[in-house]
């Protein structure tokens, strides 16, 4: 089971620089609508190709539009090894982040 991460609880782990890693598996022209700064994008169609990029061993959060297809990639990594454990899904994605914490991005495309 993947776990679920709020956008705050998402925040304060960034704020308190605490060692994580965001990836969002959108694609390249809704990063241009809205995006977050500190996340690495890998497309989730790229994922079975890069996933050796993404690191086992602290902290990682897959994020999308609303979290459906960062739920997919991270349930890909544990079908091929990674433990949950490390594992989340950005609740409701990147139009829950523009609704709780940053209201400057949109939140429709």
């Amino acid at each position: 089971m993947i776990r679920s991460m709020t956008p705050l609880e998402l925040k304060t782990r960034i704020d308190a620089q605490e060692k994580i890693t965001i990836i969002d598996v959108r694609h390249e022209w809704e990063l241009e609508i809205s995006r977050l700064a500190v996340a690495t994008h890998i497309v989730l169609h790229d994922i079975p190709l890069r996933y050796h990029e993404i690191p086992n061993d602290h902290v990682v959060v897959f994020m999308c539009r609303t979290g459906i297809r960062s739920m997919q990639a991270a349930h890909f990594l544990i079908m091929n090894g990674w433990s949950s454990e490390n594992l989340f899904n950005l609740e409701g994605g990147i139009l829950r982040w523009a609704q709780d914490i940053d209201p400057r991005l949109p939140t429709t495309y």
